[in-house]
């Protein structure tokens, strides 16, 4: 509604109005005072603001700034700058977006070498639904050390020695690469993991002779021929290499599932093209699914020949659980062909990436908790599970953090972002602008030199060793003497202000060698997608397929109850067909 100031002259336009009032008096006192130089600075300053204000009247890109010229830009101003404002002045220190302020507060601490103890107890609200914690003994444990460790691929001709707590997958290229020096110095002074990222082995990852976890991702970035598919020679030149000792096929990441990636012309340099094999300044492009593999036998095949050609390394994959039949599919190809993975990586959804899709980042793939709990329980039931070994990725921070991943079936972790903050990230989340504060996902060579290597190197050691510290008192806390031992009668969280229960009350359990017989009594999941998943494909069977199936399982069933019985034997449980 109009108002007596307002019609005659918006008051929106004062600010403007004001700008040009202050141009012409500052014009007219440089014209009687001209060797005064706050004239000159207000003509200038005036100037400025009043072509502002013009540009803004005369623009149709924003509207705020048509009908408020000049203080419009205010606005902008404080929108730029809110997610810092809020995330030192406004939210709480247990607020998480994504990590809170308690949890980034205790890496910086750890990989400062800092004092990590907490006054004054809790902050956390322990009445609150959604509390966990581990349950203490009356007779905990004395460990003589902390340097927790598992062999991954006993039966290979290299089997690797593995901390249960290494570096997650980060490409140099998404890092920039003075984070890929100081990440593998620093896993090379704590020996542990780093695991390159699907942009391959650069030659930052060479200078200090780090363990590393060779990811292959659907590019075959650092193994491919010039039309993008799998080159064996490329792969064994890079795969022999001895820094190298894990091969992991990357089927999916968790903050983008299912999606592939494109990286620009104009920012694969010489750098990145010596170590993706792609030629410099053109699209770099990641196909969002493999060529060298299209049913889940031939993704076992693809296992074995790549163990194979890297000289008995190591060799699994990693992905974030999506259709069910899917991984189901990829079990029973282990099953039909006897190859099993030496290792599988579960990613959760809430992993982090440097640029992805919100809706992918929000809505697309399990969390970890779902995730790696079918995973685990699926290779229980199948048998396998003492073949295989598992890790997981997705938010972990604290020794807690491993704990409860390995009550729920894990037997090591990868953490990206918790590294990254141990290299100094502030969760400014500008990682895909190339603009990141401290230099840690940028590729400005200047920005690069804010992070010192030996310095930074020096924190993500100490990240790694104040962890795995923490870690032990937990385990020795809970009575126990490796991590491994650590399960879901071991972690409690409460429901209500009333109720709490034991994580293994609330989580799904398979008993082994389950799924080998009748499925009735299993989890819904089981009993629903185990049937449709088909070895020789990732689609699931079609109605009638699964029918047919199912007559034949209960023809076999019946033709073995009738002859076990006919030679005087108790009936026996027919195992389900691969």
């Amino acid at each position: 509604m109009a108002t007596p100031i307002n019609t005659p002259f918006p008051t929106r336009y004062i600010a403007f109005a004001l700008c040009v009032v202050g141009l012409v008096a500052s014009l007219a006192t440089v014209l009687l005072w001209p060797w005064l130089w706050r004239g000159w600075v207000g003509v200038g300053a005036f100037a400025v603001l009043s072509g502002t204000g013009v540009h803004d009247l005369r623009q149709t890109r924003h509207a705020i700034l048509r009908n408020y010229p000049v203080i419009g830009h205010l606005r902008f101003l404080l929108e730029y700058i809110r997610p810092e404002m809020r995330q030192y002045f406004i939210e709480s220190d247990a607020e998480a977006a994504p990590f809170s302020r308690a949890q980034r507060s205790l890496v910086y601490q750890r990989a400062k070498g800092e004092p990590d103890n907490r006054p004054f107890g809790t902050q956390l609200d322990v009445t609150i639904a959604g509390y966990e914690w581990i349950n203490h003994s009356m007779v905990p444990t004395q460990l003589a050390n902390h340097d927790f460790r598992i062999v991954i691929g006993a039966d290979c001709a290299q089997p690797y020695d593995a901390s249960v707590f290494n570096i997650s997958a980060m490409s140099f290229g998404a890092l920039s690469a003075n984070a890929i020096l100081a990440l593998n110095k620093g896993a090379k002074a704590g020996n542990f993991a780093h695991d390159t990222g699907e942009g391959s082995i650069s030659q930052h990852h060479r200078v200090h002779g780090g363990d590393l976890i060779w990811e292959i991702g659907s590019g075959y970035f650092g193994c491919r021929n010039d039309d993008g598919s799998f080159s064996e020679e490329r792969f064994v030149a890079n795969a022999r290499d001895p820094q190298v000792k894990m091969i992991e096929i990357k089927l999916s990441q968790g903050a983008k599932p299912g999606h592939g990636g494109v990286l620009p012309g104009p920012k694969v340099t010489a750098e990145i093209s010596a170590a993706r094999g792609v030629p410099i300044g053109v699209d770099c492009i990641s196909p969002s699914s493999h060529r060298a593999f299209s049913t889940p036998v031939e993704m076992m095949n693809f296992v074995a020949r790549l163990r194979e050609l890297s000289g008995g390394k190591p060799t699994g994959f990693k992905f974030c659980l999506g259709h069910p039949w899917e991984w189901f599919a990829i079990v029973k190809a282990m099953q039909q062909t006897g190859i099993t993975p030496d290792f599988i990586v579960v990613d959760g959804a809430e992993g982090g990436t440097g640029a992805a899709p919100v809706e992918f980042s929000d809505h697309v793939g399990a969390p970890l908790q779902e995730g790696l709990l079918l995973v685990h329980n699926t290779l229980i039931g199948v048998g396998l599970r003492s073949r295989i070994k598992i890790g997981c990725a997705g938010k972990v921070i604290t020794a807690f953090d491993l704990a409860r991943m390995m009550a729920l079936g894990a037997d090591w972790c990868n953490a990206g972002r918790g590294f990254m903050m141990a290299l100094g990230c502030i969760q400014a989340q500008t990682c895909h602008t190339g603009n990141c504060p401290t230099g840690v996902t940028s590729q400005d060579p200047l920005r690069q030199q804010a992070l010192v290597v030996p310095t930074k190197a020096d924190r993500v050691q100490n990240f790694h060793r104040s962890t795995l510290h923490a870690l032990q008192e937990l385990v020795q806390a809970a009575g126990l003497d490796h991590p491994q031992q650590i399960t879901a009668h071991h972690i409690v969280r409460r429901i209500s202000d009333t109720e709490v229960r034991l994580l293994s009350n609330l989580v799904m359990q398979v008993q082994p060698g389950a799924l080998l017989g009748p499925l009735d009594a299993q989890h819904n999941v089981f009993r629903t997608y185990w049937p449709l998943a088909n070895s020789a494909s990732f689609q699931p069977l079609l109605p009638a397929l699964q029918a047919d199936a199912q007559k034949q399982r209960e023809a076999a069933d019946v033709q073995a109850r009738t002859q076990t019985q006919a030679e005087g034997q108790a009936p026996q449980e027919v195992a389900l067909s691969a």
